[in-house]
C-alpha cells in the first residue's frame, strides 16, 4: 500500500505524510551510536518504502555527509530540506543548543557546507533553525540572504523551524514557503498556528509528532532534555486516561495517526535509526489519519488553557 502524499503548500511538491528525520543519524553523544553501513542501510530502506521527504541539519552531526554518501545517487527520490543558522563547526563543550549566527556569512557559509556534504547541486527547502525573532532576522538580513541563494538556484524554497513565541510573527511575514512545528497529541499549543499557516499557503511540517507524542521505554540512550520531556508527556498521558483510547492500537499508532490527522498538516517528521521502527511507522502511516469521533475524543481528553503545551523553558532546551 503506497503511502498518501499532500500538497507542501506552495511550493507544488507533493510529500509523502511520513517524512524521514534524519537526527538519530548523528551518532554520540547526543544519538546512538550508529555504523556508517547501518546508516546507509536504514537511508536505502526510507526511500524504498516510498518516503520521498527527508530532514536533516547542520546541526545533527553527520547525518548530511551520510546522506549525501548514501542517497547522493538518488536524489531526484526525494525533497530534501535543511535548517542555516547553525553553527558549522561546533565543539565537544559547546552548550547544547549551541548559539546560533542568523548573519550573512554564516546562513551563505552553511548553506555551501550543507551541498558539499549532502553532494547535491541543490536543497529543495532551507530552514531559518531555533526560532529567532523578526528583529533578529531583519537585523541580521536573514531573509534577504536566503533569497539571494534562492535566486542563484542553490535553494528552491524558504522555510522556518518555528515555535511560540515567535511563531506568529514569522506567519505575519509572509515569506516563508514552509513551517516546521512541534505538534502531537500532548503538545497541543501550536496546533491553531499550523492551520494558520495552511490558511495562508504555507506547508506544514509537524516534528516530535512521535518522539513527543507517548511515554515510550526505548530512548534511555538519551538524558537531559528529552528525559524531562518524556516525564512531562508521561505525566499527560496518565492525566488524560489516553490508554483507555488505544483499544487494539499501540500507543505509537494513536499519536501518530493524531498527528496524520491534522487537516492542516503536510508531512509528520518522525526519525529513527532502527529498520524495525521504521517498519513500524510506515505501517502506521498507511491507515492514516484516525476515525473521526476517535479524533474528535482525543482533543478532548487532551485539552487544557494551553493544549498542554510546554513552558517556554522546556521547549528551548528540547529544540
Amino acid at each position: 500500500m503506497a503511502l498518501e502524499t499532500r500538497r507542501l503548500g506552495r511550493t507544488g511538491s507533493d510529500v509523502t505524510i511520513l517524512g524521514y528525520g534524519a537526527m538519530e543519524l548523528r551518532g554520540q553523544p547526543r544519538g546512538p551510536a550508529i555504523r556508517d553501513e547501518d546508516a546507509g542501510r536504514i537511508l536505502g530502506a526510507v526511500l524504498d518504502a516510498g518516503i520521498n521527504l527527508i530532514d536533516t541539519s547542520i546541526d545533527y552531526g553527520r547525518s548530511e555527509e551520510l546522506i549525501g554518501r548514501y542517497l547522493s545517487g538518488r536524489r531526484d527520490e526525494y525533497f530534501l530540506a535543511s535548517k542555516c543558522g547553525c553553527p558549522l563547526s561546533p565543539l565537544p563543550g559547546d552548550p547544547v543548543p549551541a548559539p546560533h549566527d542568523y548573519r550573512p556569512h554564516n546562513v551563505r557559509a552553511g548553506v555551501e557546507q550543507s551541498l558539499r556534504r549532502l553532494r547535491t547541486d541543490r536543497l529543495d527547502l532551507v530552514q531559518v533553525h531555533m526560532s529567532p525573532t523578526q528583529a533578529q532576522l531583519e537585523a541580521d538580513d536573514t531573509v534577504g540572504t536566503l533569497e539571494e541563494l534562492r535566486d542563484e538556484g542553490k535553494v528552491r524554497f524558504i522555510g522556518m523551524s518555528g515555535t511560540l513565541p515567535n511563531l506568529p510573527d514569522h506567519l505575519a511575514m509572509g515569506v516563508f514557503d514552509v513551517f516546521q512545528i512541534p505538534y502531537s497529541l500532548v503538545q497541543r499549543d501550536h496546533e491553531d498556528l499550523i492551520t494558520q499557516a495552511a490558511e495562508q499557503g504555507a506547508g506544514t511540517l509537524v516534528r516530535g509528532g512521535a518522539a513527543r507524542g507517548a511515554p515510550a521505554e526505548d530512548k534511555g540512550w538519551q538524558r537531559g532534555p528529552i528525559g524531562v520531556e518524556e516525564g512531562v508527556a508521561r505525566a499527560r498521558w496518565e492525566q488524560a486516561g489516553a490508554d483507555e483510547l488505544v483499544d487494539g492500537m499501540s500507543r505509537m499508532e494513536l499519536v501518530i495517526r493524531f498527528t496524520l490527522s491534522h487537516p492542516g498538516l503536510s508531512s509528520a517528521i518522525v526519525g529513527t535509526a532502527s529498520p524495525e521502527h521504521l517498519a513500524q511507522n510506515l505501517a502506521i502511516a498507511e491507515k492514516g489519519p484516525l476515525p473521526a469521533d476517535l479524533y474528535t475524543l482525543a482533543k478532548e481528553r487532551f485539552a487544557g488553557p494551553e493544549h498542554h503545551g510546554e513552558s517556554r523553558e522546556e521547549r528551548r532546551r528540547a529544540t
